[in-house]
């Protein structure tokens, strides 16, 4: 999977389609669903009928895969969409963001999920518009599974409402999903800790690494969003009923303050974790020490003395005389001396409490 940087479109004319980030190399699929209270109608496919919006319904159009060029100028020409806001949507790496075109509006905003043991990041834009919805994702596969079956079995107030409570619908799965992800990081910082602080290995300074850049994606996925959904509150868009301004986006606007808190308390507890490890090596490492440096300082004194005995002088030839070298327990006397030594050593440091 090829990666394009922002810098691809250094000098560039403003309004270029061009992909930034990663491209697939799945095929763009498009799927579409049309709904009121009656009618239920789902399709799929890349034929330029399927952007044709009816009246009557709710059209939701999901395009996955954003690679296709000339798909992407097919519906700036169809739904009458700014240059600019396309080249938004083919931004991957753009922030979370609001903003209303008086026809339609742009939500942007980071879509999360657990790839194996770390969090991977979505771009999801949605156009909103009178009666349809078109929604943007990097690749196949998302957290909306749950709300296609409550607009096939007719749960909830979606096939009764319009275009906008879709849109808020979409943000609202995405906000939820991210409390499975931020449940799935603590529980792994839980269990991380523990080890941690039983068996401090190299291993794990490797994976709080990779714990804290999970905590950064989301930190960079939901700060935005919080001011994002903030304007689209204040903004009194004629695009919002005033029931869903007023309740319906104040309690994903709380959501968001929710995941906030716990997203810095995990970063926070990561922190605190490399704190931990690296006392904890710090601290392994002065035991260590401590035992080398006492077991240094008892061979000493025993040094000294076998320096002393084993200078070989001899006794009828030195003006001093070492009688311990001609005396039949001189041997036995040394090794006892030595051991008396070391004794009186670790009773003193017993003492000393440095044992």
């Amino acid at each position: 999977m090829r990666s394009k940087k922002l810098s691809i479109k250094s000098g560039m004319p403003p309004g270029s389609l061009v992909l930034v980030g990663a491209e697939s190399a799945e095929e763009v699929q498009v799927n579409r669903i049309e709904f009121n209270e009656k009618v239920l109608k789902e399709s799929q496919g890349l034929a330029p009928e399927m952007f044709a919006v009816e009246p009557g319904v709710v059209n939701w159009i999901n395009v996955s895969g954003l690679h296709n060029m000339g798909m992407m100028e097919m519906i700036r020409e169809r739904f009458n969409i700014h240059p600019l806001v396309i080249e938004d949507i083919l931004n991957t790496l753009q922030r979370p963001k609001f903003e209303d075109h008086g026809d339609y509006a742009l939500i942007s905003l980071k879509m999360l999920q657990i790839s194996g043991e770390q969090v991977s990041t979505e771009q999801l834009s949605l156009i909103l518009g009178k009666n349809f919805v078109l929604s943007f994702q990097e690749r196949s596969g998302d957290v909306f599974d749950p709300l296609r079956e409550r607009i096939r079995n007719k749960r909830g107030r979606v096939r009764g409402s319009g275009a906008d409570y879709l849109a808020y619908c979409l943000m609202d799965a995405v906000v939820d999903n991210y409390y499975l992800v931020l449940e799935t990081v603590g529980e792994d910082l839980e269990g991380l800790e523990d080890r941690i602080i039983k068996d401090p290995t190299v291993d794990y300074l490797r994976v709080l690494y990779e714990r804290k850049r999970d905590t950064s994606r989301l930190r960079r996925a939901v700060w935005p969003l919080r001011e994002a959904i903030g304007t689209m509150r204040s903004s009194g868009s004629a695009l919002f009923t005033p029931e869903l301004l007023k309740f319906f986006l104040s309690d994903v606007y709380d959501h968001v303050f929710q995941i906030m808190d716990t997203t810095e308390t995990f970063r926070d507890t990561v922190t605190g974790m490399v704190d931990i490890y690296l006392s904890s090596v710090s601290n392994r490492m002065n035991e260590i020490m401590k035992v080398l440096t006492m077991i240094a300082t008892v061979f000493i004194p025993l040094s000294f003395i076998a320096g002393i005995y084993g200078m070989n002088f001899n006794p009828t030839v030195s003006p001093w005389n070492m009688p311990e070298l001609s005396w039949r327990f001189g041997y036995p006397f040394a090794l006892s001396l030595m051991a008396a030594v070391v004794l009186i050593m670790l009773v003193m440091f017993k003492r000393k409490k440095w044992l």
